[in-house]
């Protein structure tokens, strides 16, 4: 017999906790490998999580509707015979794979040396760690550094930044402590420059002002993904210097492509062909383009993304958004980007949204004209440091200059807003950016097929 402690994965990025809706299993129950325990909900998608073994619910140690963090302990299952590789316990772990190397045990006697091999916890990733922090970084790292590693918050594109001055470059003991003594001191630096975010202040209960009548007020309490999605939105603009360019884009050229094609296409492909994947084409060119606009800030570190994992946000039927990603939105053709657009649009408004997902985006962009605005300044999806707001398509009086002379015309026009972190964003690279869009938007082909 063995007991096996399930954790709560991670779910994407800057998300710390989740929300414990459901139980699907009770104290005593039979659990089947990958069968779902519970179900958890964050400011992003609902889910469910699976055990990573088969066995017997002995332990819930979390209730309904508790927060519980990232990490956390949430159940313990009674298995039988060992455990997975995934979940062995540690003196097996660190007698197969633990690299003597990596420990500075010089001077130390036996007793001592094998004290700190039994104390060390190896650390081994989950199938949703790997996912989450994979890089492509090739490097081996030895069970006690990823134990470090995750005992300090570090990330494999952490790990990576680390020079390794073990054998063939390993990433030492001593390395990785070094790079975590810098990094907390930087970090406590920035802090003391910056203004602290008290998340608890978001959670505070709604008080009535003095002189309002109570009788004809009404006290709404925030939903849980609203609280959640205000502490996002309020650490975010406490986080980056926000700064907006806009431009205005004639895209009558598109309006009357997309007007020949949208009905060859429905027939063809049997879905609706939207605007959309048209806009996304257009911001992964840029990015392709501009690779400095397709990064994440960590620290003092800048993460330049080989990927173009394009967010979009989508509106659900409660008002709230979730935030799903076209994964290598640059490699997908016209037809391919209008499936991939459809069907996260659909499954977000469903909540089949899977966790995968809704992270690993690179960038973001928010279609506030389907609300009737002419433009927004919208606040940066962390750790990325840009998005992109898509204005309501409008008919207006233009000046439309030719060969003959200029004259006044009717033109389909829109605004494009660009919100991005002038920590690291430039106004000029910022401004090139959008313009990108604009041209390729405008320079569109009506005679190419869809």
């Amino acid at each position: 017999m063995a007991r096996f402690e399930l954790k709560l994965p991670q779910m994407g990025e800057s998300v710390a906790e989740a929300t414990l809706t459901a139980w699907l299993k009770d104290v005593g129950d039979t659990i089947e490998q990958e069968e779902g325990v519970l179900e958890i909900a964050t400011d992003k998608v609902d889910t469910e999580v699976p055990s990573e073994v088969s066995g017997i619910l002995v332990e819930k140690l979390f209730e309904v509707d508790q927060v519980v963090q990232v990490g956390a302990v949430i159940a313990v299952i009674e298995t039988q015979g060992e455990l997975p590789a995934s979940a062995k316990g540690q003196e097996a772990i660190v007698a197969e794979n633990l690299d003597l190397s990596d420990l500075d045990h010089s001077g130390e006697n036996t007793e001592t040396f094998d004290a700190k091999i039994t104390a060390e916890v190896p650390y081994v990733p989950t199938a949703s760690e790997v996912v989450t922090h994979a890089s492509n970084d090739k490097r081996f790292y030895s069970p006690l550094v990823k134990n470090i590693a995750k005992q300090e918050g570090l990330s494999l594109l952490d790990l990576a930044q680390i020079t390794g001055s073990g054998s063939e470059g390993r990433v030492t003991k001593n390395d990785i402590l070094l790079f975590v003594a810098s990094r907390k001191t930087t970090t406590t630096e920035a802090a003391s420059k910056t203004v602290s975010f008290e998340p608890s202040a978001v959670h505070a209960k709604v008080s009535i002002p003095s002189g309002v009548d109570h009788a004809a007020s009404e006290v709404l309490e925030m939903s849980r993904m609203g609280k959640l999605i205000a502490q996002h939105m309020l650490a975010s603009v406490q986080t980056s210097a926000h700064v907006q360019s806009f431009i205005e884009v004639d895209v009558t050229k598109i309006v009357a492509w997309r007007n020949k094609v949208k009905d060859v296409f429905a027939q063809r492909e049997g879905e609706k062909f939207t605007f959309t994947p048209i806009f996304m084409e257009a911001v992964s060119v840029a990015l392709k383009k501009h690779p400095m606009m397709n990064i994440s800030l960590e620290g003092d570190q800048i993460i330049k993304h080989k990927n173009i994992h394009i967010g979009m946000a989508a509106a659900l039927p409660d008002g709230n958004l979730i935030v799903p990603v076209i994964k290598h939105a640059d490699q997908l053709n016209m037809t391919g980007m209008a499936r991939v657009v459809n069907d996260l649009a659909a499954r977000a408004r469903d909540n089949k949204l899977k966790p995968d997902e809704i992270k690993g985006g690179t960038y973001t962009v928010t279609n506030v004209g389907s609300f009737g605005s002419v433009f927004g300044t919208p606040i940066i999806n962390q750790p990325q440091v840009g998005i992109l707001a898509l204005g309501a398509i409008r008919k207006v009086p233009a000046v439309i200059e030719t060969a003959e002379g200029d004259f006044i015309g009717i033109r389909s026009k829109m605004f494009l807003s660009h919100s991005y972190d002038h920590r690291v964003v430039n106004g000029a690279l910022g401004g090139m950016f959008i313009k990108t869009i604009a041209d390729y938007l405008e320079s569109w082909d009506p005679k190419r097929p869809v």
